[in-house]
């Protein structure tokens, strides 16, 4: 990639990267933004799998450190299962090599997609309110497996992680959408974390890209975080919707 190109994929992917942080922090659903763009840069699969989460991880751990900061994280909570999530997107991003049936993966995990997010819209009350029952051994339980299962899904795949993250925490655990979002953030930055740690060595990701996108995606996460937190729970539901939209039209149209 020339001067040229670079200045001209960053023309327009920037503020691609910064609306993509700015949704992603509120909702989760960013990489529907980001990972079609690095396609449209002309970059293979591959290496726009392997750059987005690059940027990912500028995107996600500015909005955790928000979110940590204005007290919306269960820090008891997310510093167990934190470890978990990391080592489940390890797995993940080890195994991607060898699947084969991608489309099929994809329409599958679109189905689920609709599902739970039927299951938190259909519902008027879930989310609105915190009932977290604490750190006991059924929440340890299914956090647990939750995060590792996740993990391991955003290290093979990606698309659609931070939807079924915040419906682990607010439909299962009980958090309203705010804490819950807190929550999902710090767990996508650790499931970030690991497939990062484990596609570095694969010589796949463009950092001339992928460090100035990342810049943008970080300042954008900060500014959704900032936006969720003033607006609370019903403004993040509402914001769920669409993403859900997005991540289901992401995964069935675009390779």
């Amino acid at each position: 990639m020339n001067s040229l190109e670079l200045l001209h994929n960053l023309w327009y992917g920037l503020p691609l990267a910064f609306l993509a942080g700015f949704i992603d922090a509120i909702a989760g659903g960013g990489g529907t933004i980001t990972l079609p763009a690095l396609l449209l840069m002309g970059l293979s699969p591959a290496q726009a799998s392997a750059t987005n989460k690059l940027l990912a991880i500028f995107g996600s751990s500015s909005a955790s450190l928000t979110f940590w900061r204005q007290g919306k994280v269960d820090a008891k909570l997310v510093t167990r299962l934190g470890p978990i999530a990391l080592l489940g997107s390890v797995l993940g991003a080890s195994l991607v090599l060898g699947f084969k049936n991608a489309d099929l993966f994809r329409i599958l995990v679109a189905v689920l997609v609709v599902g739970v997010g039927l299951l938190v819209l259909t519902n008027r009350r879930m989310g609105l309110e915190n009932h977290y029952p604490g750190l006991t051994p059924r929440t340890l339980w299914i956090g647990g497996l939750g995060v590792l299962a996740i993990g391991v899904y955003d290290g093979f795949f990606g698309p659609g992680t931070g939807t079924f993250l915040m419906f682990l925490f607010v439909g299962f655990l009980r958090f309203d959408f705010l804490m819950g979002t807190g929550n999902a953030k710090v767990m996508n930055f650790m499931t970030n974390l690991g497939a990062f740690v484990t596609l570095v060595f694969t010589g796949k990701m463009l950092f001339v890209l992928g460090l100035p996108m990342g810049v943008a995606n970080a300042l954008g996460a900060w500014a959704g975080a900032r936006a969720a937190i003033l607006k609370g729970s019903a403004f993040i539901k509402i914001i769920y919707a669409g993403i859900i939209t997005l991540v289901v039209l992401r995964l069935i149209f675009l390779k």
